[in-house]
């Protein structure tokens, strides 16, 4: 028979329901979309990302931004006091009311910005 207020028990319980509670924090760079004269444009900041970390999709009428942020130890022999960084992978999924497989579609990373240029003529000669 189990006693319900054994002490080992209720502890176990606990860390338990809480470690089922805790969820890892993803980043989910901001973004703004706006529409241009010829398409789309979407910049994300990604400030911290080197740019090889970056891969671009684009398919149907979805654009999918997946990256890795990570942390470069600025001091050595040190220990962190506080973060409030998120170094984690990402991904981000944006969908516009076009065929991208139709598209011209561009790049610029400059300054921790990325800029997506989607231009809606047609790719065909």
């Amino acid at each position: 028979m189990h006693d319900p207020d054994d002490p080992f028990r209720l502890t176990r319980r606990l860390f338990l329901e809480r470690a089922h509670a805790v969820q890892p924090l993803r980043w989910r760079p901001a973004a703004d979309i706006y529409r241009t004269r010829q398409g789309w444009a979407i910049k994300v900041e990604l400030a911290g990302v080197d740019p090889s970390q970056i891969q671009l999709v684009a398919r149907g009428r979805f654009v999918v931004l997946r990256g890795h942020r990570r942390d470069t130890a600025l001091v050595e022999d040190g220990a962190f006091y506080a973060m409030e960084i998120l170094y984690s992978e990402f991904e981000r999924t944006f969908e516009l009311p076009a065929d991208l497989d139709r598209c011209r579609i561009t790049t610029d990373y400059r300054n921790g910005m990325l800029l997506v240029r989607i231009d809606a003529e047609d790719k065909a000669p």
